[in-house]
């Protein structure tokens, strides 16, 4: 048991298993941020745009297929704001991506330091003996 143990601490520990512990922590978060980013700025602002059309309550209503049961709604009103929601997600995380990998190639293409007076006085001295074994 101890073993066993000793073995998931190993497991759990790796980078990886944190590493995406973190990710699906963050994930959940800025799932929060984005869904309110729709439904609480985007969505209100179509709404002013489109005459006051709230998308969560579209539906077709088809009549009951026999009197006294109740009528059937195919909401596709959530199905759109669902398409919303995953194309202001998509966005978001195509220009969270787009920024890192800017700051990734600013790093890689920083230019190398400039040598020291000891690297210049080795590269002379370099020189100077394949200068005198050439000639």
């Amino acid at each position: 048991m101890r073993k066993l143990m000793e073995e998931f601490r190993a497991f759990a520990m790796r980078g990886n298993v944190v590493d995406m512990a973190v990710g699906v922590i963050i994930g959940g978060a800025f799932g929060k941020i984005v869904s309110s980013l729709v439904s609480d700025i985007v969505m209100p602002a179509l709404s002013l745009i489109t005459g006051k059309i709230n998308l969560a309550k579209l539906a077709f209503v088809l009549p009951a297929s026999s009197p006294g049961t109740d009528p059937i709604s195919i909401n596709y009103g959530n199905f759109l704001q669902t398409v919303l929601d995953f194309l202001v997600i998509a966005f978001a995380i195509f220009m969270a991506v787009k920024l890192v990998n800017r700051v990734h190639k600013k790093k890689e293409e920083a230019p190398p330091p400039e040598p020291g007076k000891e690297e210049l006085l080795l590269t002379e001295i370099r020189d100077l003996l394949k200068e005198k074994n050439n000639g």
